[in-house]
C-alpha cells in the first residue's frame, strides 16, 4: 500500500480542514470553559474542561505539520527565491490586515468586559490600539496593542517559511535529502517511539524554562515544538513508507492516545484541585505521558486520514481555500457575536448553538464576499483571481 509521487495528497487537505473547523468549535468553547479568554460567559461550564483537554496537545501540532506538508507540494514546484516570496505575499497581508482591521474588536470587547470604566468610541479606541497609546490596565496587567491575538499561528508560519526557503537555498538537495533519512530512520514502531521520545525531551527540557507566549521572540518551546512539525510535515509529505507506517500503526498510535489522554485529563483533574503541586519526579514523567497523546493522536488521524480520506472532489476543493478565510475572520465573529448575544439571556445550550451557528454563517459568507473583490481577496490570503477577458 503505496502512496505515488503526487502534486497534492486529498487526505492531507481533509485533514487540514477538519483541524480548522475543529479549532473553530475549540474558540467557541474558550468562551464557556472556565480558562482566561478575551471575553468570558457569566455562567462557565467545568465540564468542559475534560472536552477541552481532548484537543489541546495535539490540534496546532498537527496544523503545523500539514501546513509543512502543503508547503512541500508547492516549493517542489519553484526556486527557494520564488517559492519564499510566493508565500510571504500569500501571509504577510492578511497578517497586517487581521492585525489592524480584524483583530481590533477582539481588543474591544475584551475592554468593554474587562475595564468598563476605559471604554470610548471605538473610532477613539482604535487610533489608540494603532499607536500603542491605550494605557488599557486592571489588576492583571495590561492590554498591549496593536496584537496579534489568533493570528499569532499565521506569524509564525510566514517566520517558519521563510526560515526553510533559507535552508532550500543554503543546502541545495541536502534539507530534502534529510527527508530520505527520517524514511529510513522511522521503520515500523519507531514512527510512534522516537517523535514522542523527542516531544517529551524538549516538554521536559524547554517547557519550564519557556511558557508558551505567542510572541515569537521568548518563544522557545513552542518553536521547538511547531517547527519541528512543521518541518516533519515538509520532509515526508511524499514519503511512501511513512503514509504507510501511519496506516499500519493507526488502531496502536488511536490505543496510545486514548490510553494517554485519560491519564493527562485526570493529571490535570488531580493537580487543578490540589493544594499543593505534584512532585517534580511525576510531573516529569507527565511530560512524557503528554507527548504520547500529542503524538498518537495526530499518527491516528494521520493514518486513518490516509486510509480513509484519499478522495478529492468539488466540496474539497471549495473548503480547501475557503478555511484560510474561515480562520482570519472566525475569532472576531465569536466575539462579537457572544457578547452581544448574552445581552439576549437565552438558555446557556441554545446560546451555544446559536454562536456556533453564527460562526459558520459569518465565515461563509466572509469568504464568499471577499473572494469577488480584487485586492480585498488578497487580504484575506486568497489568490488573485483572473479577470475574464471580455474584449471582443
Amino acid at each position: 500500500m503505496t502512496t505515488p509521487t503526487i502534486d497534492r495528497r486529498a487526505d492531507l487537505d481533509w485533514i487540514r480542514v477538519g483541524a480548522f473547523f475543529l479549532l473553530i468549535l475549540y474558540h467557541v468553547g474558550m468562551y464557556y470553559v472556565p480558562w482566561d479568554f478575551h471575553i468570558k460567559t457569566a455562567h462557565p461550564v467545568a465540564w468542559l474542561e475534560p472536552v477541552m483537554l481532548f484537543t489541546n496537545p495535539w490540534r496546532l501540532t498537527l496544523l503545523f505539520l500539514v501546513s509543512g506538508a502543503a508547503t512541500r507540494f508547492l516549493a517542489d514546484k519553484m526556486t527557494p527565491g520564488a517559492f519564499t516570496g510566493k508565500r510571504v505575499m500569500r501571509l504577510l497581508p492578511p497578517l497586517v490586515f487581521a492585525m489592524l482591521v480584524i483583530v481590533p474588536p477582539q481588543s474591544y470587547y475584551e475592554i468593554v468586559e474587562q475595564v468598563p470604566h476605559m471604554v470610548e468610541p471605538y473610532g477613539a479606541f482604535w487610533i489608540k490600539y494603532v499607536t500603542a497609546s491605550g494605557n488599557w490596565c486592571d489588576a492583571d496587567g495590561c492590554l498591549i496593542t496593536p496584537t496579534w491575538n489568533h493570528m499569532w499561528f499565521v506569524a509564525y508560519l510566514l517566520v517558519y517559511t521563510v526560515i526553510l526557503g533559507a535552508l532550500l537555498f543554503l543546502s541545495g538537495g541536502a534539507l530534502r535529502a534529510l527527508g530520505d533519512r527520517l524514511d529510513g530512520a522511522l521503520k515500523g514502531p519507531l514512527l510512534l517511539v522516537l517523535p514522542i521520545l523527542f516531544l517529551g525531551l524538549i516538554r521536559l527540557w524547554l517547557l519550564p524554562r519557556f511558557e508558551i507566549t505567542h510572541a515569537l521572540v521568548d518563544d522557545w518551546y513552542n518553536h521547538a515544538l511547531s517547527f519541528s512539525a512543521f518541518l516533519f510535515g515538509f520532509l515526508t509529505a511524499k514519503s511512501a513508507r511513512i503514509h504507510d507506517g501511519f496506516i499500519r500503526w493507526r488502531w496502536v498510535a488511536l490505543g496510545l492516545a486514548l490510553a494517554s489522554y485519560v491519564g493527562v485529563a485526570a493529571f490535570s483533574w488531580v493537580h487543578r484541585e490540589a493544594s499543593v503541586p505534584p512532585p517534580e519526579a511525576i510531573r516529569s514523567v507527565m511530560r512524557f505521558v503528554y507527548a504520547t497523546d500529542q503524538w498518537c493522536f495526530i499518527a491516528a488521524i494521520l493514518g486513518f486520514g490516509a486510509l480513509h480520506l484519499n478522495k478529492g472532489g468539488p466540496v474539497l476543493r471549495y473548503l480547501t481555500v475557503a478555511v484560510f478565510p474561515f480562520y482570519i475572520i472566525h475569532q472576531t465573529l465569536i466575539i462579537v457575536v457572544a457578547h452581544n448575544l448574552a445581552k439576549a439571556g437565552l438558555p446557556l445550550g441554545l446560546e451555544a448553538i446559536i454562536l456556533i451557528a453564527a460562526t459558520f454563517a459569518g465565515c461563509f459568507a466572509t469568504y464568499e464576499i471577499v473572494r469577488r473583490i480584487p485586492v480585498v481577496d488578497v487580504l484575506f490570503g486568497l489568490r488573485p483571481q483572473p479577470r475574464k477577458d471580455v474584449s471582443g
